[in-house]
């Protein structure tokens, strides 16, 4: 499993517009700038159906893939993927296959870029990919963050431009006559379905790059909100601008000219601009193209890097390719990932490099909507995206069966590159992965089996909280209005874990419609059969019951150390028992496994955190103790005095209280005692006030608490 050190793991640098950047980058180049006129050969004027049917094809792939990233926001992508729902020989085929294709579309867009420079400047194509190439291998090296802010201002510029393009051209056809426009687009398909089925395959690849972006998802801040989002909005901007870009130039430029035209953009360009002065519409166009070109080829060489990292990590590769460099960077995978890079530019043409990346990539996205499948059907409670693919399981079936007419359709070239790339990536996972001990791991379709009495993997299960464990909580999560309203024990006399547990169990009947005996009863046994982890001193017993709907805790804090039975009947070891100076009871509603699970996580990422066990030990009173577990930038506490900023606050009710939006009181304490917050309650003099919201509230209201400067 890959490893739950912070060190080895790479920064969250990326928001929202990088992931849009990202996307859109690695999609919006040789497929608008040079694969049309390639298309056209094979389907005529219906090449822009071509483009806005892929766009539909990949949806389910979008969703499939908007799913698994917000569950499992690791790097690796379509490898990870595959590795943890069909098995790591499955992760092998697809990771490998996945970084090939990846790369190959990446090479054809650099070779893009001479063949667009050369209209002002007469370079060797080849040598300038390779340049180009060495450069973003240097930039991605430095860091994320500043390969993706040159990514943004290459897209920005890109869609600008684009922009431009697709209105000037709308002018131009509009002045057109229409029977001329008319002849341009007739007869539509002159292949026929079979052409346009064989060329939806070959342009394919034009939106290849749109879920790459997962393979960064770890890199993603809020991936559940901003990977999704993401990557709908750059769908819905490239397909827009490829199927009216592409209408355009069916329009404009000779249909046998365009055939074999590897620079149709600039051709239409020249068509539609003769009112510009000189050859400034020609120029703006070779801008937008570099910049397209040169977006793919940074944002390609950053995705696919990430999946020998990923694979590396696993040990299905050397664990060299898995080191993070001193810009916390994977600097091996990367120096790879560009080598190869070079050797495709030097070695495979134009047409052969997207016709063979088009139809793996097309496998692959078969087994990435099977993969959510398998996700979902095996009923992992630590399975828990952020977003789920809508139309499940119909979405996830029509992409398979799509994607497996259209590998059909291109041939059996095509066909046959992608057996014989999936059967050499399973010899290398036999030769240099099967057997080793570390790769002693199953995919989550073992659970599926296991409902039909087969197998299933207990680590998986454990990999999945751990990576809960670093998402956190989500916003509707009631975790902070739980702790401040939990009941507190602080225990000075010694007492036995079951005399604890029976204490805690009288305090939580007074709130759910259980017995002490019987919440006594489930808590013991989830501790007898191993179900309660203990870390870091802290234990936390807990379990789930439709009886309630809303999460109820005991916080216990014990001056002398509590001994909590750690040994699992069910193997043979005896594990000694574990000392503990805090018990977290948690019980949950049976209706949201998920939630409970990340509620566990956040209490075991506060844990684990630096300073939590003195802040716990030298908490003063019941209070103090619910608020060392509350998160810092989600609650303010305060002193209502007579005198200072919280002066205002005295002899008002609650309801007349000017907070910020999302700000909440939810705990009195006066005098000692507890008392429940409502609207008219009037505030007092010494009451201490506990206040919980979103961060930014937070934030705001800390300003408005600080003293004035001197």
């Amino acid at each position: 499993m890959p490893p739950a050190d912070p060190a080895n793991r790479l920064r969250k640098d990326l928001g929202l517009f990088d992931v849009v950047a990202l996307s859109t980058g690695a999609m919006f180049s040789s497929g608008f700038f040079l694969l049309p006129g390639l298309a056209a050969a094979k389907t005529g004027p219906s090449v822009f159906l071509a483009y806005l049917l892929a766009a539909t094809i990949i949806m389910p792939a979008m969703f499939s893939k908007a799913e698994l990233g917000t569950a499992l926001p690791r790097a690796g992508g379509n490898y990870f993927y595959l590795d943890r729902s069909l098995g790591p020989l499955a992760g092998t085929i697809g990771g490998l296959g996945t970084y090939l294709a990846l790369t190959l579309k990446t090479a054809f867009a650099l070779i893009g870029i001479g063949a667009y420079a050369a209209f002002f400047v007469d370079l060797p194509i080849k040598p300038v990919a390779v340049a180009l190439t060495g450069v973003f291998i240097v930039l991605n090296i430095v860091g994320a963050k500043e390969t993706t802010a040159l990514q943004r201002w290459l897209v920005f510029v890109l869609i600008v431009i684009m922009a431009l393009f697709i209105v000037q051209g709308f002018v131009h056809l509009a002045g057109r006559p229409a029977e001329d426009l008319g002849r341009r687009f007739t007869p539509l398909m002159p292949f026929g379905v079979a052409g346009l089925l064989s060329t939806i395959g070959f342009v394919f690849v034009s939106y290849a790059g749109l879920t790459k972006v997962a393979s960064v998802a770890e890199e993603i801040r809020d991936p559940d909100r901003n990977l999704p989002l993401g990557i709908m909005l750059s769908l819905a901007v490239t397909a827009t601008i490829y199927g009216l870009g592409v209408f355009i130039i069916v329009g404009v430029v000779d249909a046998e000219d365009l055939r074999s035209d590897l620079t149709p953009v600039a051709t239409a360009v020249v068509e539609m601009t003769p009112w510009m002065p000189g050859r400034l519409g020609l120029l703006l166009i070779v801008i937008a193209a570099l910049a397209a070109f040169a977006s793919t080829g940074n944002a390609g060489l950053m995705a696919a890097s990430r999946y020998p990292m990923a694979m590396a990590r696993d040990h299905l590769l050397p664990p060299g390719l898995s080191r993070i460099g001193r810009f916390r960077t994977p600097t091996a995978a990367i120096l790879l990932t560009g080598g190869l890079m070079i050797a495709c530019i030097l070695l495979l043409d134009a047409e052969g490099i997207a016709k063979l990346a088009s139809s793996f990539q097309l496998f692959i996205f078969i087994l990435v909507n099977f993969a959510v499948i398998v996700m979902r059907e095996s009923h992992i409670p630590s399975y828990d995206p952020g977003y789920r693919s809508p139309l499940y399981p119909w979405m996830q079936i029509f992409g398979m069966l799509a994607c497996g007419t259209l590998i059909v359709s291109m041939g059996w070239p095509a066909a046959l590159f992608t057996t014989g790339v999936a059967v050499a990536c399973g010899v290398w996972y036999r030769i240099y992965a099967h057997g080793n001990p570390e790769v002693q791991r199953d995919g989550a379709i073992y659970h599926w089996f296991s409902r039909l009495g087969r197998r299933q993997y207990e680590g998986l299960d454990r990999e999945f909280r751990q990576i809960m464990k670093e998402k956190g909580l989500r916003d509707e999560d009631p975790f902070d209005q739980i702790v401040a309203a939990c009941q507190v024990m602080d225990l000075r006399d010694p007492a036995s874990f079951e005399q604890v547990v029976r204490q805690a169990s009288e305090r939580l009947a007074s709130r759910i419609p259980h017995s002490p005996d019987e919440l006594a009863a489930r808590f013991l046994e989830g501790t007898r059969i191993g179900l309660t982890p203990v870390t870091e001193g802290v234990a936390l017993p807990h379990f789930r019951t439709a009886s309630i709907d809303v999460a109820e805790m005991v916080l216990v804090r014990t001056h002398q150390p509590l001994s909590i039975p750690s040994d699992d009947p069910l193997t043979r070891e005896v594990e000694p028992d574990r000392q503990a100076h805090a018990v977290f009871f948690l019980v949950s509603p049976d209706g949201n496994p998920a939630q409970h699970l990340r509620i566990l996580a956040q209490i075991a990422g506060r844990v684990d955190e630096d300073g939590f066990a003195d802040a716990w030990r030298a908490a003063r009173n019941e209070q103090e103790l619910r608020e060392v577990l509350l998160r810092d930038e989600r609650f303010v506490s305060l002193r209502i005095t007579e005198t200072g900023p919280a002066a205002a606050f005295g002899g008002r009710a609650i309801r007349d209280l000017d907070l910020p939006a999302d700000c909440l009181i939810v705990m009195i304490v006066r005098r000692g005692r507890v008392v429940v917050p409502h609207g008219r309650t009037v505030l007092e003099p010494e009451d201490r006030v506990t206040i919980i919201g979103g961060p930014s509230d937070i934030a705001e209201m800390r300003a408005r608490l600080a003293p004035p400067p001197a």
